[in-house]
C-alpha cells in the first residue's frame, strides 16, 4: 500500500470514517444534491433548445454625406429558440427573425449532459428552417425544420408561478451555444409599459444579446416563459431580465401553426382608463379602474346586456384594477371560451359571462380564396391570389394595386424560399409579376441554380428577398 493511501485510510478511520460512510456523507451532502438535481434537469431541457442564425440586409454604415450615402449590406443575427412540437416546431422571438433572408438552426447533440466531452463535441446539426408565421405585436415567431424528429419542452401554467422561485435561462448569450445561467423569479408580471396590454416575467437569471427566444424553465424543466429583453445601461445583463409568460405562448403558437398570424379573440368592448377628471365630470362612483367607453353593435357583449359607461369590476373573478392587466388576461384566452364580467352601473353590481369571439384578419380573406390547385406556386412553395380591387380593399398599406400577395404557405414543397403569409410579390429579377401565369412562366424559364431576386412588400416596406432553387 502507498504511503499517500495508507495515510488516508488511517486518517479516515482514526475517526471513525470508512470508505462506504464517507459515500455516505457525499451522497447526503445537500449541494451534491443540488448539482445532481441541475443535472438531471439539463440533461432533460439542453437537447431542445436551439440556436438560431439570420441572414438578411439591413443599413451597415452611413458614408459622409448622411442619409445619402447609407449603405445597405448582407447582416447576420444570432438568437435562441426551443422545440414546442417534436415534428419540428420551434419558438422564437420575432425580433430575432426580423428581415431574415435565411434562416438556419443549429440543433445541439442528442445526448448533451453538460459535460466537457459533449461540450468540446463538433457534431452539430445545422439545418434550414422557414418561418411559419410571425406575431411582433407579442414578439413571437414560430419557425420549422423538415425531416427530423425533436424532443419538445413542456409548458408550465402561468397561475402556478410564484415569485422567487427558481429558474434557469438558456440560450446562446453573444452566440456562446448551449449556456445556462439560473436565478430566480424577480415578478411574475411586471408592466414595463403602463399603455400596453403585455405583462414580462422578470428575473435575475442573466440573459444578454443572443438569449432573444430562449426559454426560461423552472426546475422541473417547464417553459415559464421566452427571454425576450433586458433593461442595462451597459448594454450586458444588470439582473433586469424579461420573458414573454408562459401563459400566451401556447395560444399563440397554435394561432401562428394554423395561420400565420395571431388572431385575437374579442367581446366587442372598447375599454378606457378612469382618471380622476373622468371620474368628476360622469359622476362615476369610483376614480380609478376601467370604464366601458363603447360596446359594438351585435357583438357579444351587447347581447350578454353590457352597457357603455359600466365600470369594470372584475375579469373572470379577480380585480380589474388597471386596463394593461385586463387586455394580458383576454390575450390568454381562447375563442369560444366565456368571459365572466363583473360590471358596476352606477350603485348596482352585476355580473356577465361573454362568449369571445375570433376577430376577423385581414389575411384569411384572402386566404379563403386561394384553392390549392389554382394557386399553388410549387416553386416558392406558396399559395398565392392575383390582387385585383377587391383584394387590394382587404389589404391595409398596399403600396400599389398590383402583385401576387401569398395567402398561405403549401405544405410539403420548398423550404428555402425565404416568404412569409400576406408578402406581397412585386417584381422577379426586376420583372413586374401581375399574374400568376406570368409568375410560374418566369420561375421556369429562370435558368437552374442561377439566383433569383423577388421584390416584395412586407409590413408595410419594400425588400428584396434572394434564393438560388434546388
Amino acid at each position: 500500500m502507498k504511503k499517500s493511501t495508507l495515510i488516508l485510510f488511517l486518517t479516515l478511520t482514526a475517526f471513525g470514517v470508512g470508505a462506504a460512510d464517507a459515500t455516505a456523507q457525499a451522497d447526503n451532502d445537500p449541494l451534491r444534491r443540488w448539482d445532481e438535481s441541475v443535472d438531471a434537469l439539463l440533461r432533460k431541457v439542453a437537447p431542445s433548445v436551439v440556436q438560431i442564425m439570420v441572414t438578411g440586409y439591413g443599413t451597415v454604415s452611413e458614408g459622409d454625406r448622411g442619409n445619402a450615402g447609407v449603405v445597405i449590406g448582407k447582416q447576420k443575427a444570432i438568437g435562441s429558440g426551443f422545440v414546442i412540437d417534436a415534428s419540428g416546431y420551434i419558438l422564437t422571438n420575432a425580433h430575432v427573425v426580423n428581415g431574415a433572408q435565411r434562416v438556419q438552426v443549429a440543433l445541439p447533440p442528442a445526448e448533451a449532459d453538460g459535460s466537457v466531452a459533449t461540450a468540446l463535441a463538433s457534431k452539430i446539426a445545422v439545418l434550414p428552417a422557414r418561418i411559419v408565421g410571425v406575431s411582433r405585436e407579442i414578439d413571437l415567431a414560430l419557425l420549422k425544420v423538415d425531416g427530423v424528429k425533436l424532443t419538445a419542452l413542456p409548458v408550465a401554467n402561468y397561475r402556478n408561478l410564484r415569485q422567487g422561485e427558481t429558474v434557469f435561462a438558456l440560450g446562446s448569450p453573444q452566440g456562446l451555444r448551449n449556456s445556462v445561467t439560473h436565478g430566480v423569479i424577480s415578478a411574475v408580471a411586471r408592466q414595463t409599459d403602463p399603455d400596453s396590454p403585455m405583462v414580462y416575467i422578470q428575473t435575475d437569471a442573466p440573459i444578454n444579446p443572443g438569449n432573444s427566444g430562449g426559454p426560461l424553465v423552472n426546475s422541473s424543466g417547464e417553459v415559464v416563459g421566452i427571454n425576450t429583453f433586458i433593461l442595462s445601461q451597459s448594454g450586458g445583463n444588470e439582473g433586469l431580465g424579461f420573458a414573454i409568460p408562459c401563459g400566451v405562448l401556447r395560444v399563440v403558437y397554435e394561432q401562428l401553426r394554423k395561420y400565420g398570424h395571431l388572431h385575437r379573440p374579442e367581446i366587442g368592448v372598447q375599454l378606457q382608463t378612469i382618471s380622476p377628471e373622468m371620474a368628476q365630470g360622469l359622476s362615476l362612483s369610483r376614480n380609478y379602474g376601467v370604464i366601458i367607453s363603447d360596446v359594438a353593435p351585435g357583438g357579444p357583449a351587447e347581447a350578454a346586456g353590457v352597457r357603455i359607461g359600466d365600470i369594470l369590476l372584475t375579469v373572470d373573478g379577480k380585480n380589474a384594477d388597471n386596463l394593461p392587466y385586463v387586455g394580458f388576461h383576454m390575450l390568454s384566452r381562447e375563442a369560444g371560451e366565456k368571459v365572466h364580467f363583473g360590471i358596476l352601473r352606477g350603485t348596482t353590481q352585476m355580473s356577465f359571462d361573454i362568449p369571445l369571439k375570433e376577430r376577423p384578419h385581414e389575411m384569411d380573406q384572402v386566404s379563403a380564396l386561394a384553392d390549392p390547385e389554382k394557386n399553388l406556386v410549387p416553386q416558392l412553395g406558396i399559395l398565392a391570389v392575383e390582387i385585383d380591387k377587391n383584394i387590394a380593399s382587404m389589404i391595409d398599406d398596399l403600396r400599389d394595386p398590383y402583385g401576387i400577395i401569398v395567402a398561405a404557405r403549401a405544405a410539403g414543397t420548398a423550404g428555402e424560399v425565404p416568404l412569409t403569409t400576406g408578402d406581397v410579390i412585386r417584381s422577379l429579377n426586376g420583372q413586374p409579376m401581375t399574374t400568376l401565369d406570368r409568375l410560374r412562366a418566369a420561375l421556369k424559364a429562370s435558368p437552374s441554380s442561377a439566383p433569383i431576386v423577388l421584390q416584395i412588400q412586407r409590413d408595410g416596406k419594400l425588400q428584396f428577398v434572394t434564393f438560388t432553387p434546388e
